[in-house]
Protein backbone atom coordinates (compact mmCIF):
# COMPACT_ATOMS: atom_id res chain seq x y z
CA UNK A 1 0.00 0.00 0.00
CA UNK A 2 1.65 3.25 -1.12
CA UNK A 3 2.07 6.07 1.36
CA UNK A 4 0.07 9.06 0.22
CA UNK A 5 0.75 12.66 1.13
CA UNK A 6 -1.44 15.55 0.10
CA UNK A 7 0.12 18.16 -2.14
CA UNK A 8 -1.43 20.92 -0.03
CA UNK A 9 0.18 19.52 3.16
CA UNK A 10 3.56 19.46 1.43
CA UNK A 11 3.20 23.00 0.11
CA UNK A 12 2.11 24.33 3.49
CA UNK A 13 5.01 22.58 5.23
CA UNK A 14 7.51 23.80 2.61
CA UNK A 15 6.41 27.38 3.27
CA UNK A 16 7.29 26.86 6.95
CA UNK A 17 10.76 25.52 6.14
CA UNK A 18 12.73 22.46 5.20
CA UNK A 19 12.39 20.78 8.61
CA UNK A 20 8.61 20.97 8.36
CA UNK A 21 8.73 19.72 4.76
CA UNK A 22 10.82 16.71 5.79
CA UNK A 23 8.64 16.11 8.85
CA UNK A 24 5.55 15.59 6.67
CA UNK A 25 7.21 12.48 5.24
CA UNK A 26 8.41 11.12 8.58
CA UNK A 27 5.00 11.65 10.21
CA UNK A 28 3.27 9.93 7.27
CA UNK A 29 5.59 6.94 7.61
CA UNK A 30 5.07 6.78 11.35
CA UNK A 31 1.30 6.95 10.93
CA UNK A 32 1.50 4.19 8.31
CA UNK A 33 3.28 1.87 10.78
CA UNK A 34 1.18 2.98 13.78
CA UNK A 35 4.19 4.68 15.44
CA UNK A 36 5.78 1.28 16.01
CA UNK A 37 8.65 0.31 13.73
CA UNK A 38 9.20 -3.42 14.16
CA UNK A 39 10.26 -6.54 12.29
CA UNK A 40 6.70 -7.20 11.13
CA UNK A 41 6.19 -3.83 9.44
CA UNK A 42 9.72 -3.03 8.19
CA UNK A 43 8.78 -4.21 4.69
CA UNK A 44 5.93 -1.69 4.49
CA UNK A 45 8.46 1.09 3.82
CA UNK A 46 10.89 1.17 0.92
CA UNK A 47 14.58 1.96 1.32
CA UNK A 48 14.10 5.66 0.58
CA UNK A 49 11.34 5.91 3.15
CA UNK A 50 13.45 4.09 5.74
CA UNK A 51 16.27 6.55 5.07
CA UNK A 52 14.02 9.54 5.75
CA UNK A 53 12.56 7.90 8.84
CA UNK A 54 16.08 7.12 10.07
CA UNK A 55 17.02 10.76 9.42
CA UNK A 56 14.02 11.84 11.49
CA UNK A 57 15.07 9.66 14.44
CA UNK A 58 18.73 10.57 14.02
CA UNK A 59 18.19 14.34 14.04
CA UNK A 60 15.60 14.25 16.82
CA UNK A 61 17.74 12.14 19.13
CA UNK A 62 21.07 13.87 18.43
CA UNK A 63 19.47 17.31 18.83
CA UNK A 64 17.94 16.35 22.17
CA UNK A 65 20.52 14.10 23.78
CA UNK A 66 23.34 13.22 21.44
CA UNK A 67 24.58 9.88 20.21
CA UNK A 68 24.41 8.25 23.63
CA UNK A 69 20.67 9.00 23.81
CA UNK A 70 20.17 7.89 20.19
CA UNK A 71 21.71 4.52 20.96
CA UNK A 72 20.19 4.11 24.44
CA UNK A 73 16.74 4.78 22.97
CA UNK A 74 17.19 1.80 20.67
CA UNK A 75 18.02 3.46 17.34
CA UNK A 76 21.66 2.33 17.09
CA UNK A 77 20.98 -0.69 14.92
CA UNK A 78 18.49 1.14 12.72
CA UNK A 79 20.97 3.94 12.05
CA UNK A 80 24.32 2.18 12.03
CA UNK A 81 23.53 -1.38 10.88
CA UNK A 82 21.66 -0.23 7.77
CA UNK A 83 22.85 1.73 4.71
CA UNK A 84 21.72 5.05 6.22
CA UNK A 85 25.10 6.78 5.74
CA UNK A 86 25.24 5.60 2.12
CA UNK A 87 21.74 6.97 1.54
CA UNK A 88 22.80 10.34 2.90
CA UNK A 89 25.61 10.44 0.36
CA UNK A 90 23.18 9.56 -2.45
CA UNK A 91 20.92 12.40 -1.25
CA UNK A 92 23.85 14.82 -1.53
CA UNK A 93 24.57 15.15 2.19
CA UNK A 94 28.22 14.07 2.00
CA UNK A 95 29.31 15.78 5.22
CA UNK A 96 26.50 14.21 7.23
CA UNK A 97 27.28 10.83 5.66
CA UNK A 98 30.92 11.09 6.79
CA UNK A 99 29.78 12.08 10.29
CA UNK A 100 27.50 9.02 10.50
CA UNK A 101 30.33 6.74 9.33
CA UNK A 102 32.58 8.15 12.08
CA UNK A 103 29.86 7.62 14.69
CA UNK A 104 29.27 4.09 13.36
CA UNK A 105 32.94 3.25 13.96
CA UNK A 106 32.57 4.28 17.62
CA UNK A 107 29.25 2.43 17.85
CA UNK A 108 30.66 -0.77 16.35
CA UNK A 109 33.66 -0.73 18.71
CA UNK A 110 31.48 -0.12 21.81
CA UNK A 111 28.12 -1.60 20.83
CA UNK A 112 27.71 -3.91 23.81
CA UNK A 113 28.51 -1.15 26.32
CA UNK A 114 26.43 1.49 24.53
CA UNK A 115 23.34 -0.71 24.22
CA UNK A 116 23.28 -2.20 27.70
CA UNK A 117 20.34 -1.47 29.97
CA UNK A 118 21.21 1.35 32.34
CA UNK A 119 19.87 3.15 35.35
CA UNK A 120 19.44 6.91 35.07
CA UNK A 121 22.80 7.39 36.82
CA UNK A 122 24.58 4.95 34.52
CA UNK A 123 23.00 6.60 31.50
CA UNK A 124 24.21 10.04 32.58
CA UNK A 125 27.69 8.65 33.25
CA UNK A 126 27.84 7.38 29.67
CA UNK A 127 28.13 10.98 28.47
CA UNK A 128 31.50 11.21 30.22
CA UNK A 129 32.50 7.71 29.22
CA UNK A 130 31.77 8.44 25.56
CA UNK A 131 33.01 12.01 25.23
CA UNK A 132 34.40 10.83 21.90
CA UNK A 133 30.94 11.65 20.50
CA UNK A 134 31.19 15.31 21.60
CA UNK A 135 33.11 16.53 18.54
CA UNK A 136 30.72 14.70 16.22
CA UNK A 137 27.72 16.28 17.95
CA UNK A 138 29.27 19.74 17.61
CA UNK A 139 29.95 19.07 13.94
CA UNK A 140 26.36 17.91 13.48
CA UNK A 141 25.04 21.23 14.74
CA UNK A 142 27.42 23.12 12.45
CA UNK A 143 26.43 21.26 9.27
CA UNK A 144 22.85 20.24 10.03
CA UNK A 145 21.02 23.07 8.29
CA UNK A 146 23.02 22.84 5.06
CA UNK A 147 22.87 19.05 4.94
CA UNK A 148 19.12 18.86 5.64
CA UNK A 149 18.58 21.45 2.92
CA UNK A 150 20.43 19.23 0.43
CA UNK A 151 18.37 16.21 1.45
CA UNK A 152 15.11 18.18 1.20
CA UNK A 153 16.10 19.29 -2.30
CA UNK A 154 16.80 15.67 -3.29
CA UNK A 155 13.45 14.57 -1.88
CA UNK A 156 11.64 17.38 -3.70
CA UNK A 157 13.34 16.47 -7.00
CA UNK A 158 12.62 12.73 -6.55
CA UNK A 159 9.40 12.85 -4.58
CA UNK A 160 7.91 9.75 -6.23
CA UNK A 161 10.55 7.65 -4.46
CA UNK A 162 9.32 8.82 -1.05
CA UNK A 163 5.53 9.02 -1.34
CA UNK A 164 2.59 9.27 -3.66
CA UNK A 165 1.52 12.90 -3.79
CA UNK A 166 -2.17 13.52 -4.35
Amino acid sequence: MPIKISDSDLKKAAEQGMDEFMNVFAQSYLMHINNDLNAQNMSELNGYQHSLLALHFFCDEVRNGGFVQLIQNGYGGYIFDNPFAKSLRIFGADELSKLVYKAKKIYDENKKELEKDTTEEEFMAMYEQFEVFDDLEELFFEIEEDQIEKIAHYVDENIQLFAEVE
